[in-house]
């Protein structure tokens, strides 16, 4: 029965069955084809009717800041002027650039391991308090990660009082953020690493904390977060006035929130780059808009050389990938350069770059190669109305600022 059963021709479909086969590949590929036109037309029409890019005129503030490491856009004498706060981890002094002229002031002197800074108005009185981290090392064991906040003594143009608060190993970005909707921030604390690992590519549950200011009584939000944790980002995620905190690091882009009922919920946005640990996750995130959708956007890995864009799509984030060619990339952040109402993305990288990615194809435009930018800051520095873009740099220790001239005219 078996042997009769295989030597037996096989069925032939019929003869209708085999024409609507045809017909069916035949619609399929004219599918193929319509949807290839479709996204054709839509990139012809995204080339043909995107906003032009934005002109930026360069200007350099400052040289000579040995280990330029971030840069802080902030009016801190009160006379509606955004100054710039540029810090070098090299230095042993604290300092900030007066706008217009860009005159040079010491806010606090005798530092060292200087790493990140928060500067806020919390007294009202039209001058930021600051919270600066110092004493780090890239070792836990060897990093003092010394929390100190800053006040200036009537002028701030003379130093600054300084009141040591907390330590705590790796301290490495600090931020103020409204977390409960009250009015009344409070300043974040996110080390790099766990205070016991001897390498910070090692396993270890890295802690996320806060102050609140007056108490500067340190509090633990979360030790989820596992090994490198570079960024944090503070944003009102549901856009109900409570900040949220959006962390980046080798586990990926997680989002913190502090709930009506006093507890923090902790909630995975996406895993970052796939690459095995420590290769792992993101470095940088900030958050932006095309119009009303958001986007994330992020450096990957850590110290990573890839641009990823993050957009939600029936409650996954969908990653895409629109840049490989950063050198040590270290800042990322969203702004409308251009006017057209959806925001640009500039990345800086420390092997020398400051780019510019233009909304919605990400078109690259390259705004400087010189500059080893460690960090960047986004503000209207010369009140024209326009975002201009201020860079410090790591290896070119200098401090930039580049002047937005608004898109060019139509032809």
């Amino acid at each position: 029965m078996g042997q009769a059963e295989s030597s037996a021709q096989p069925q032939l479909p019929r003869k209708g069955f085999t024409q609507r086969r045809k017909g069916a590949a035949k619609d399929a590929k004219s599918i193929r084809l319509y949807k290839g036109f479709s996204q054709l037309w839509i990139f012809v029409c995204t080339v043909l009717y995107a906003a032009p890019a934005a002109r930026f005129a360069e200007h350099t503030v400052a040289t000579g800041l040995t280990g330029g490491y971030q840069v802080v856009a902030v009016d801190v004498n009160h006379d509606g002027k955004i100054d710039l706060v540029a810090l070098a981890s090299g230095m042993h002094e604290l300092v900030w650039f007066e706008n217009p002229g860009w005159q040079r002031h010491v806010i606090a002197s005798g530092l060292s391991g200087m790493i990140n800074l928060a500067a806020w108005d919390l007294d009202g009185d039209g001058i930021p308090v600051i919270v600066l981290a110092s004493g780090f090392s890239m070792e836990a064991k060897k990093s003092a990660g010394v929390v100190s906040v800053l006040r200036h003594n009537g002028d701030p143009r003379q130093p600054w009082s300084m009141r040591e608060i907390d330590r705590l190993p790796t301290s490495h970005r600090l931020r103020w953020a409204d977390i409960d909707g009250s009015g009344k921030k409070v300043v974040i604390n996110q080390p790099l690493t766990a205070a016991t690992v001897d390498h910070p590519e090692d396993h270890a549950h890295t802690p996320l904390v806060f102050y609140r200011p007056g108490e500067w009584k340190r509090e633990t939000i979360s030790e989820q977060d596992e090994g490198v944790v570079h960024c944090i980002y503070i944003v009102d995620w549901d856009g109900d006035g409570r900040d949220a905190i959006l962390t980046a690091g080798f586990t990926g882009l997680h989002l913190f929130r502090f709930g009506k009922d006093g507890h923090w919920s902790r909630t995975e946005i996406a895993q970052g780059d796939p690459t095995p640990w420590p290769k792992s996750g993101s470095g940088d995130v900030a958050v932006g808009h095309l119009g009303t959708r958001r986007f994330l956007a992020a450096i990957e890995p850590w110290h990573g050389n890839k641009v990823a864009i993050y957009q939600e799509s029936g409650g996954i984030w969908q990653r895409r990938v629109i840049d490989e060619t950063l050198a040590d990339g270290h800042t990322i952040l969203a702004a409308d350069l251009n006017g057209d109402g959806s925001d640009e993305v500039v990345a800086g990288y420390r092997g020398k770059g400051v780019n510019v990615y233009y909304a919605p194809g990400w078109r690259k435009v390259v705004l400087d190669s010189s500059m080893a930018a460690a960090a960047c800051a986004i503000a209207d520095l010369n009140g024209d109305g326009r975002a201009d873009i201020a860079c410090i740099g790591a290896a070119t220790a200098d401090l930039k600022w580049y002047e937005n001239l608004g898109p060019a005219a139509p032809k």
